[in-house]
């Protein structure tokens, strides 16, 4: 059987998963209506298979000799007591250099997530990407059941872990003590959230996260970089509100839309994923935090 790409499918099967992906509907109702788009060569194991994620060709290279890493564990006391993280150090290391806490989406520390902090140390920083499934066991090794696992907690106490994670990262000996913060949809969330309840946060840079109420918006101090897909109508209605809240405030903020990006562009592993979008959307992030953290 050919494999699938991504012109071989509609924007509706990648509404569906979005859908899926973020407990809009159950999996028995979304299978039944993937099924309705397995016509001719679209059979349903293929669309299924071609819309789960696949980690199998990640963006960095677990054996590349620019970063190092190790799991570590930290106190979360408000949160979920002990939770695991990966720290990545860039390998050439003979100064103190900038932090940033990579915050996963709604499904644990995937693969992908991991990705992201092993790329942020080769671009010059520590980082720092916590498991908030670390007092449930830890990421499963299945998106699925991640998401399952995820529900069980409370988001406030999860947003306590990566509080926590930011104070461990900031007093570590060779970070600078300037500490941004970059999420991922659920982390999206987590990175305005932090933004309202770190006064001294470096800076913040949200992916096609959910935005504080008004109240809290209000006392960010951060500046904020807002990276938006364009196709993501449901994230993208909290924009005008969060937007004038920012400009009455005077709170430092630029955002930037991808025109015929979806909701999760910047993940590697599903059909979501815009590499060009996503290329230029982190280029953006690290010249914010080579700014804002300097």
């Amino acid at each position: 059987m050919a494999q699938l790409k991504r012109e071989d499918i509609s924007q509706e099967v990648l509404d569906l998963y979005d859908d899926y992906a973020h407990n809009k509907i159950d999996r028995r109702a979304f299978v039944e209506r993937l099924s309705v788009f397995a016509v001719g060569a679209l059979t349903l194991p293929s669309l299924l298979s071609f819309v789960q994620p696949d980690y199998d060709n990640p963006t960095v290279a677990i054996d590349d000799d620019r970063f190092k890493s190790e799991y570590i564990t930290y106190s979360s006391p408000k949160g979920g007591g002990d939770i695991t993280g990966l720290l990545s150090r860039p390998s050439q290391l003979d100064k103190k250099v900038h932090g940033i806490i990579v915050v996963h989406e709604n499904r644990g520390l995937n693969p992908y997530v991991e990705d992201v902090g092993r790329q942020g140390a080769i671009d010059g920083f520590i980082t720092l990407a916590p498991d908030a499934l670390s007092p449930l066991g830890g990421y499963p090794s299945n998106d699925d059941e991640g998401r399952a696992m995820q529900r069980t907690r409370d988001r406030l106490e999860m947003l306590e872990d990566f509080i926590a994670a930011y104070h461990y990262l900031k007093n570590l000996p060779d970070c600078t003590g300037n500490v941004g913060v970059v999420g991922f949809c659920f982390g999206g969330w987590i990175a305005n959230m932090m933004a309202v309840q770190l006064p001294d946060l470096g800076a913040a840079v949200p992916f096609y996260g959910r935005q504080p109420d008004a109240s809290q918006a209000a006392e960010i101090s951060a500046p904020l970089l807002l990276q938006y897909a364009g196709l993501d109508d449901r994230v993208n209605a909290g924009w005008p509100d969060y937007k004038e809240v920012l400009e009455r405030n005077n709170i430092e903020h630029t955002a930037h839309f991808y025109d015929g990006a979806n909701h999760g562009f910047h993940n590697y592993s599903t059909p979501r994923y815009d590499k060009e979008a996503a290329q230029l959307a982190w280029s953006r992030t690290i010249d914010f935090f080579e700014k804002h953290l300097s």
